[in-house]
């Protein structure tokens, strides 16, 4: 896509982008916006994507406001509920890839699977567990226990946990879910509040537990996430436990920040995984 005539151009650049990163970008975009005809979450306009850069159409943030809110979530949830075609997938056209920040996620188990051109799965599938242990938390584990971010015994915190949803402990993870179509990096920063409502950018999309997305909003906090959650709930109810699973799903990203960041995200990580271990 190229800008129209006065076309407000947001360029983000980065010289030492690797192969398809911003085209990953770009595809994960235009998946999720696929779902607003249907009533989804707005989505920035990609206007184009090239190897170092991608062009969006610029936004014009204003007040988020508690009706704003209220229809984020319920937007969320058509999002949510358009589907994926298994845990772990990258958005089509994405080539399979995906980063979250500037970090490669590893690919779903079956990338057969992922590809393939199917129908999304209707009925709920019971995978999330090991999928979310293999793909999510030990690669960011191993990663941030090499740069110094966690201890042995930190270590063994978090793969007792991983050791938990492997065995697909139901206790752990609550019901089967279908494999939901994700922002996948969705921190109240990648929120932006329009006049018109919220719009969702930088997206690490692919397709993952519903409950994902919604602990990471609530991880740094958004504005009215108590009025976004029960409209997003009125819409598609949560399973049972949900909120007793929140610190759960937030350990992905606190593993993420610990082995960007390390200093206190490793210690948040322990603290997080003593809770679920």
């Amino acid at each position: 896509m190229s800008a129209g005539p006065g076309a407000e151009v947001f360029v983000k650049r980065r010289a030492d982008a690797p192969e398809g990163f911003f085209a990953a970008e770009a595809a994960g975009l235009a998946w999720l916006r696929a779902a607003t005809a249907g009533g989804g979450a707005g989505v920035v306009d990609v206007l184009g994507v090239g190897r170092h850069e991608i062009r969006l159409r610029r936004l014009h943030p204003g007040q988020p406001t508690a009706a704003a809110a209220e229809q984020l979530g319920r937007a969320l949830a058509v999002t949510h509920r358009s589907g994926a075609p298994a845990f772990g997938c990258a958005s089509p056209g994405s080539g399979g890839r995906g980063w979250i920040g500037p970090l490669p996620l590893p690919p779903a188990d079956d990338a057969d699977e992922c590809q393939a051109d199917q129908q999304y799965k209707a009925d709920a599938d019971p995978s999330w567990g090991p999928f979310f242990a293999a793909r999510r938390l030990l690669p960011f584990l191993r990663l941030a226990r090499e740069r110094g971010a966690l201890d042995a015994a930190g270590e063994r915190a978090v793969r007792g946990v991983c050791d938990r949803l492997a065995a697909g402990d139901v206790g752990l993870t609550g019901p089967p879910d279908p494999p939901a179509r994700l922002h996948g990096d969705l921190w109240a920063g990648n929120v932006v509040w329009t006049p018109a409502g919220a719009v969702l950018v930088d997206p690490s999309a692919h397709g993952g537990h519903r409950e994902s997305d919604l602990a990471m909003l609530a991880l740094f906090g958004a504005p009215h996430l108590d009025r976004t959650l029960t409209a997003y709930d009125e819409v598609w109810p949560l399973p049972a436990g949900w909120r007793r699973r929140v610190g759960l799903h937030q350990l992905y990203p606190l593993l993420v920040h610990a082995a960007l960041f390390g200093g206190g995200y490793g210690a948040d990580v322990v603290a997080m995984a003593r809770r679920y271990g």
